[in-house]
């Protein structure tokens, strides 16, 4: 289970996830306020927004970044973002995922956003996900581990809550094995609990605990998932498959 929001080796995915992220930018109208996801996957969306308001394609684009370095690349790109306060509403955010299981729950948070990814994700009208297929599974837990973002104070007694209900919990560090703190000045707690039974229950349990600023379960939340494999694109909607590219 993966330990760092940074990448240790070269994604031998990113071609598939440039494909996913840039197919899901067309959904995209001038004038829209868009949330701009975190992650490897979801930069590349951000980068093609960027070039589609270089050449004129899109016009009057707002974005709202779910998290500093997609703020800083945002800004690069010469995208206008809007304050944290979130001042005005969100049309579309297009964001990656750990883990999509087929009723379109998530797990996310392996780029160490998820408290503010699921603010945005909450304020969007709509949804889309980016994956390549090696994200797709039956049940959440099985390929990723959980990551929950809590507050430093009394941390260890959420470490100890995580294991009462079965997780195997490692605390979040970087590369250079420093502790990493999310940007809301929190650390994260992963935790592998395996191929979660229940996800609603798990859920509950976890937003109930004093302590727990949130976890990764993103549960009905999703309207699209856009998935990218060696046979091409294929959309994901909860009427069903729409046609890919």
């Amino acid at each position: 289970m993966p330990n760092s929001p940074v990448p240790s080796s070269p994604d031998p995915h990113a071609k598939l996830k440039q494909d996913a992220a840039e197919y899901a930018v067309q959904f995209i109208q001038s004038g829209m306020v868009v949330g701009l996801g975190t992650g490897s996957t979801a930069i590349f969306a951000t980068r093609k927004i960027g070039e589609l308001l270089r050449t004129g394609v899109l016009k009057d684009i707002t974005g709202f970044a779910t998290s500093k370095a997609t703020q800083d690349e945002a800004i690069q790109l010469g995208i206008p973002v809007m304050d944290d306060s979130l001042p005005l509403k969100i049309h579309l955010t297009i964001d990656g995922a750990d883990e999509v299981d087929p009723q379109f729950n998530l797990i996310k948070g392996g780029g160490g956003a998820l408290f503010r990814e699921k603010i945005v994700a909450q304020a969007s009208d709509r949804e889309i996900i980016v994956v390549d297929d090696s994200k797709l599974s039956d049940h959440l837990g099985t390929h990723f581990a959980l990551p929950v973002e809590v507050g430093p104070f009394g941390w260890k007694s959420q470490l100890r809550f995580l294991e009462s209900l079965g997780a195997r919990v490692t605390i979040r560090q970087n590369k250079d094995g420093s502790q990493y703190v999310t940007d809301s000045s929190n650390m994260i707690l992963d935790c592998n609990f395996g191929p979660i039974a229940d996800v609603v229950a798990l859920a509950r349990k976890l937003g109930d605990r004093a302590g727990i600023i949130e976890h990764g379960l993103f549960l009905g939340i999703a309207n699209d998932v856009i998935v990218a494999g060696e046979s091409g694109i294929r959309h994901l909607t909860h009427r069903g498959l729409r046609s890919g590219a």
